[in-house]
């Protein structure tokens, strides 16, 4: 008995189709996928605006419940800034980089400590410090767009 192994059929892929047939996108799944999408995107945000409204409240008086207080900030550069911060009853000049923050000077004057804590109180780190930075940061990109 001899038995052939030359397949008689055409092998067995023989049943399929050789050109894969490409189905249409319909509006209605473009709509759902984007649908879904913003919906994922919404969750994300409110789950960070709670997340952010949570952490405030916890960790803000821990900071203020063993003295510690920024009376004052000025940015220097990017990633550089001096800050006067009040901490167990003693004011401090600390220079602060992104690697490290480091003691410039002790204030001991105590009319220049009340000036600083009544500036602090009349004028507080408000929303005008984060719209600075984004303007100094915007204005950085359009720099680098501008030198390419």
């Amino acid at each position: 008995m001899i038995v052939s192994a030359a397949p008689e059929s055409g092998g067995y892929l023989s049943g399929y189709d050789s050109t894969p047939q490409v189905q249409g996108i319909s509006f209605w799944s473009t709509a759902a996928y984007l649908f879904t999408l913003l919906l994922v995107f919404i969750f994300v945000l409110v789950l960070a605006y709670l997340a952010a409204r949570f952490l405030s409240g916890k960790f803000s008086p821990t900071l203020n419940s063993h003295g510690g207080k920024i009376l004052e900030h000025l940015a220097l550069a990017p990633n550089r800034s001096i800050c006067v911060v009040e901490m167990a009853g003693r004011v401090f000049l600390l220079g602060v980089t992104e690697h490290s923050i480091n003691t410039l000077s002790e204030i001991t004057d105590k009319d220049e400590i009340e000036r600083l804590r009544a500036d602090s109180v009349r004028n507080p780190i408000s929303k005008e410090t984060l719209s600075n930075e984004l303007d100094s940061l915007v204005s950085f990109v359009r720099n680098l767009r501008n030198r390419r």
